[in-house]
């Protein structure tokens, strides 16, 4: 029996949405913290993107599920994000455009940090306090072309 480690586990942590903690993940004792790992950060995209398809499509799904999950249905995704909230972001590399801030914000963050730099550094800043969402420039990039 495998058990689950306790920030996943299926009655527990708010953060997750629920069909993706109970979906049927492939594991092997050497993947299997690797595999949970994945799976938390996947549900976002596969289950609340705009294209789960690219996840649990008809040819992707076996790399990850024994079963092919169920996309969520539009009141699904409503409701799990109206719950999401106090996610903090953190990128090695600045954002470029304000709609990233859009796009983060969909996903319940209210914290950013990131090194800056960019040329449109104001036009995020002021998307950030268009919406309330806190940032810091850390002065520190990480991504390198």
């Amino acid at each position: 029996m495998i058990t689950l480690p306790p920030a996943i586990q299926p009655d527990g942590d708010e953060r997750q949405q629920r069909k993706a903690l109970l979906a049927d993940l492939k594991r092997s004792a050497e993947q299997l913290h690797r595999v949970h790992q994945a799976a938390q950060h996947l549900d976002i995209d596969v289950y609340i993107g705009e294209t789960p398809e690219d996840v649990i499509g008809d040819d992707v799904w076996a790399e990850t599920f024994t079963e092919q999950p169920a996309p969520l249905t539009a009141e699904e995704k409503k409701e799990y994000l109206s719950k999401v909230t106090g996610v903090c972001l953190g990128s090695d590399a600045f954002f470029p455009f304000g709609d990233n801030i859009e796009r983060a914000r969909r996903s319940g963050v209210t914290a950013i940090v990131q090194p800056g730099g960019s040329i449109r550094d104001q036009q995020v800043i002021d998307t950030c306090n268009k919406y309330g969402i806190a940032m810091a420039f850390c002065g520190i990039r990480l991504f390198h072309h």
